[in-house]
């Protein structure tokens, strides 16, 4: 096998770096449907960026027309926390001035070989920034970052390898959209439309079934149904673990930043691990206490026996293990979510926190006996399951890509 050759190109050769741009906020007509504003946010997740946050006019646009994007680019965060995150976009947009952005590519270079060159260069590309109060690495530095690129032809085979996979997390990362979607709409339908199933399986509300107005809920609910509290249903519980006293024993930890970074925990040394956190168990519901208006429900996948979480969020407990399903789908529901917000203290500024006994006082109805329940909980229950499978599945798939990706670059491994 010869060797393969690479040469040492900048990015400015490779194609047309641009930092983006925000139009006036000023403006109201620029702010709308329109193309996707992407900001850091979007590049958390990576790949292929398909939605955003943000979105501007045709008139917002043409105020950036010079900062704007068309075509494959390849998108790096480059100030703060942020530096190094990567995500390609392939529609025409618009970022932020946080963002650098390569675009109209040269032929010579495939845009997803560059993207996965920098995937792997975070740690790098904070090296080189200028660091005053924030790390920034500016657009004339960024230009000058040498990417070793082999010919065409070899680029474009290890992009198919490692594109084939991404593109197996992308279509799993939209099955799991498809699922919360459906989980939503059924706890919807029968929670809050009120048309669960009736005696004779028709929708208990559209087909004339009896309501009652409830003083408590300031609304009509199901006759039969009674207004209740979360702590009717869940317990919080503050069970204490002091990572630093287990040696060398594997921790599975569940993290604020390891839930927005990709939705599962992080495997560490216990001794490694700085402060306390509370156990974590097979029936536990983990929900962020801190800054609830960025809404944290995690199912934990318990694989270990040493599972620990963050002192942010609330380990609930349901009191019916059977009802679980039910106490998830409630807790994950947008009554709750602005419950939690609306009752959120600060302490810290920016930073907002609910109790615990706070959270708990959420009400809600539900009908007088508990068949109702777990009917849906038997319908809820195999969605939760499936969410779980395909997630980890996206991380088998994530590693394996992690894994094959620097031996790829490096040519230490070849597509035959």
């Amino acid at each position: 096998m010869s060797k393969v050759k690479y040469i040492n190109t900048p990015i400015k050769k490779i194609g047309r770096v641009i930092t983006g741009k925000t139009p006036s906020t000023q403006c109201r007509e620029y702010y709308g449907d329109g193309y996707m504003f992407i900001t850091p946010v979007e590049l958390h997740d990576g790949y292929n960026i398909q939605t955003s946050e943000k979105h501007i006019t045709d008139l917002g646009l043409e105020s950036i027309k010079t900062n704007s994007l068309e075509g494959t680019s390849v998108l790096v965060g480059c100030i703060g926390w942020d530096m190094g995150n990567v995500a390609i976009c392939c529609e025409k947009c618009a970022t932020n001035q946080q963002i650098n952005s390569i675009t109209d590519f040269k032929s010579e270079y495939n845009p997803y070989y560059i993207y996965y060159w920098l995937l792997r260069k975070k740690d790098y590309l904070f090296s080189i920034a200028s660091v005053t109060r924030t790390p920034i690495l500016s657009k004339s530095l960024f230009e000058e970052v040498i990417i070793p690129v082999p010919s065409r032809p070899i680029q474009d085979d290890i992009v198919n390898v490692l594109k084939s996979i991404d593109s197996k997390i992308e279509i799993n990362k939209r099955i799991c959209s498809e699922l919360e979607s459906m989980a939503k709409t059924l706890y919807d339908y029968w929670f809050l439309q009120f048309d669960f199933p009736d005696g004779n399986g028709r929708p208990y509300r559209t087909s004339g079934g009896e309501m009652v107005w409830n003083e408590q809920l300031k609304r009509e609910i199901p006759k039969g149904w009674r207004c209740v509290a979360l702590s009717d249903f869940i317990s919080v519980e503050n069970s204490s673990v002091n990572p630093a006293t287990l040696g060398t024993e594997i921790m599975e930890h569940y993290s604020i930043p390891a839930y927005d970074d990709n939705f599962y925990p992080a495997f560490e040394q216990a001794d490694t691990i700085q402060s306390g956190k509370y156990r974590v168990r097979k029936n536990s519901i983990l929900v962020s206490k801190l800054n609830p208006q960025f809404k944290r429900v995690w199912d934990p996948f318990c694989i270990s026996e040493n599972t620990i979480c963050s002192t942010e969020f609330m380990v609930y407990i349901p009191h019916n293990d059977y009802l679980r399903p039910f106490c998830f789908a409630l807790v994950n529901s947008d009554g709750f979510y602005r419950h939690m917000v609306s009752k959120a203290i600060s302490s810290t500024g920016s930073r907002k926190r609910i109790q615990p006994d706070v959270s708990l006082m959420y009400q809600f109805a539900v009908p007088n006996t508990d068949s109702l329940l777990s009917t849906f909980s038997e319908r809820y229950r195999p969605i939760m399951d499936k969410l779980k499978q395909v997630r980890l599945e996206n991380q088998e798939l994530t590693k394996l890509r992690d894994w094959l990706l620097p031996m790829l670059m490096n040519g230490q491994a070849r597509v035959n």
